[in-house]
């Protein structure tokens, strides 16, 4: 197919429906399940690398190496100069995957859903430490919010700023605005941003965290922010600058506080967060377009 039938196969004013159609469609489909199966292999082969650092370590996980490949493959990147792999992956395949996001995650809501019922006991037992520390993640409204309009974002800030944009909100903006939308540009892009730095920094902060004199379990609670991978690092880090002997028990308290944060984070940011969000970007914007 020369470069100029391949531009006019590109289809960008294609409805949610429309994009997800196979019918005349199906190479979409093939090039892009093929491309993202070829990622995860090689992701992890790669596996985790840990890089000592200081008192700590720097974690990477096969996570961040899918989405920095992901990155690169693009037509943008590395598929300007290659021609096969801008045919391979094309505008379709990257429009078709922004759709297939939000399909992806309805397991992962339907997970942290079925949480709830058979955790319900550990929930409450757990005090009010661990069900209120969500309320910390929602602090990015205060804080990132005024910053992100302040630097020209619009609509995407509602949904950049409204936690820290893990999976349950990636599926709340989803499900409420479309991810094709101007909010769920910005909350893909905080995640993104999460995803390629969050672990590096967690993992630094980790191993720093100590010397500001909080109990190590107190910080363990803290690891335990709604992602997996950013628990991982910033708990191993921590486990490995303190005494050997409260390992477990730091683990298993940033697990557990992972758990407890995913499953009441869903709602602290449909029933709050995304509100908040929504009304102080109405007060901002008046006072910016003054």
């Amino acid at each position: 197919m020369s470069d100029k039938n391949s531009d006019q196969s590109k289809t960008p004013g294609l409805s949610e429906a429309e994009i997800l159609n196979t019918e005349g469609r199906f190479a979409v489909f093939f090039r892009l399940f093929l491309t993202v199966i070829l990622i995860v292999m090689v992701s992890e082969f790669l596996g985790i690398k840990k890089i000592p650092m200081g008192p700590g370590a720097v974690v990477l996980l096969p996570m961040l190496y899918a989405v920095i490949i992901g990155l690169f493959i693009t037509p943008d990147l590395l598929g300007k100069p290659i021609k096969l792999l801008r045919k391979a992956v094309s505008k379709d395949e990257i429009e078709l995957a922004g759709v297939m996001v939000m399909l992806a995650l309805l397991p992962l809501g339907v997970k942290y859903g079925t949480l709830v019922g058979p955790n319900i006991v550990k929930v409450v037992q757990a005090g009010p430490a661990f069900l209120l520390q969500e309320l910390g993640n929602l602090a990015t409204i205060l804080i990132a919010l005024p910053v992100a309009m302040f630097l020209g974002m619009k609509r995407e800030a509602v949904g950049a700023t409204v936690s820290i944009c893990r999976e349950p909100t990636l599926g709340i903006i989803g499900e409420r605005y479309g991810m094709n939308s101007p909010e769920g540009t910005g909350v893909l892009g905080t995640y993104m941003m999460g995803t390629v730095f969050g672990t590096i920094f967690f993992g630094l902060l980790g191993s720093f965290a100590t010397g500001t004199g909080l109990h190590p379990y107190a910080l363990a609670m803290a690891s335990g922010m709604g992602s997996g991978s950013m628990m991982t690092a910033a708990s191993s880090s921590l486990s490995m600058a303190v005494d050997p002997a409260m390992t477990d028990t730091i683990l298993a308290y940033a697990a557990t506080s992972n758990m407890l944060t995913g499953v009441t984070g869903m709602y602290s940011v449909i029933f709050f967060g995304l509100p908040v969000t929504n009304f102080f970007y109405k007060k901002l914007d008046r006072l910016r377009n003054r």
